[in-house]
């Protein structure tokens, strides 16, 4: 299997959902606090990247795909901050303004490389504005190849199972990275990408190889999905196939940094894949390959195609 640095070039992505800024507080601990027995980090660097839904447009256009970004943020910092970055790294950003509420922010302090604690502000957006980016994505739908429906349950994709439909009438395939136990609002997407955990708040524990294959079928058929990929950590990825296949890919990753974001970068390149000549293995092992690369980085990271390359030559 080989790719080339413009192999996704002319590929269209839509995302839609959940957008928030990352910000990092850097720094070293040398001492607890005299106020309470708990370390004092002593701030050296602070950084800002595009989060959740923003992170995986990032991850599409690093991959050398196009990448509209649909979502709500607040009339704040923030928003305008997430808006800049993700527009330098060359998507075309429709930020629906909600002037009552702050843009969702994960603020991580870090020492040593260690997370020490992490702070989540974040309020969900209002009906009227939820209702302005469904028509916006009634719009943008005519101009896509895939739509990308990024959830991170904090009310950007209210109106998932409509989105599904208008984009199935437009015959453009929908990949999701779901949210919660409720997935019955994701019936008839093109594909799901849940976590080991996910699938288990979901289906329910299994207590071998053949009862998780069977849950994992039985999941897909009743949602009318085309595939199941099921991200296992350590025992690598699964894919579950309309057609009764089931194809795995072990895990890459020789050292693992960090998984936050890695669910970001295995939902871009199956978005980019699934409108691709590539055989089913194929796009599993490069999942694997793009998320292989991402936990060997520190915080929310990306994949570029360039090191995509370099990994499948190895």
């Amino acid at each position: 299997m080989q790719i080339t640095s413009d192999h996704f070039s002319n590929i269209r992505a839509l995302v839609v959902g959940d957008v928030m800024l990352d910000r990092y507080w850097f720094g070293s601990v040398d001492r607890v606090s005299p106020e309470a027995p708990v370390p004092v980090l002593a701030v050296h660097t602070e950084e800002a990247r595009a989060g959740g839904a923003a992170n995986v447009a990032h991850n599409i256009l690093s991959l050398g795909a196009q990448c509209e970004l649909l979502s709500v943020v607040g009339d704040d910092e923030a928003g305008r901050e997430i808006e800049k970055i993700i527009e330098r790294y060359g998507a075309r950003t429709s930020l629906v303004i909600d002037p009552s509420i702050k843009t969702i922010v994960k603020l991580r302090m870090v020492a040593q490389n260690q997370q020490l604690l992490r702070a989540d502000f974040d309020e969900k957006p209002s009906d009227e504005v939820l209702a302005q980016c469904l028509t916006g994505f009634s719009r943008a739908i005519a101009d896509c190849d895939v739509v990308v429906l990024s959830d991170y349950g904090k009310g950007g994709l209210t109106h998932v199972a409509r989105m599904i439909d208008l984009a199935k009438q437009a015959n453009v395939p929908v990949i999701i990275d779901p949210k919660g136990s409720d997935y019955s609002r994701y019936r008839g997407a093109t594909l799901i990408t849940p976590n080991m955990k996910e699938f288990e708040a979901v289906a329910g524990v299994s207590a071998d190889e053949s009862e998780f294959s069977a849950k994992a079928h039985k999941l897909r058929s009743d949602l009318e999905l085309e595939y199941l990929l099921v991200t296992r950590s350590e025992k690598g990825m699964s894919l579950f196939c309309a057609n009764g296949d089931q194809v795995n890919s072990p895990a890459t990753a020789l050292e693992v940094y960090d998984v936050s974001g890695a669910g970001d970068t295995v939902i871009s390149l199956m978005a980019l894949a699934s409108v691709s000549d590539f055989s089913d293995q194929e796009k599993l092992s490069l999942a694997n390959t793009v998320a292989g690369i991402v936990v060997g980085k520190l915080g929310t990271a990306v994949a570029s195609v360039d090191e995509v390359i370099s990994k499948l030559a190895k």
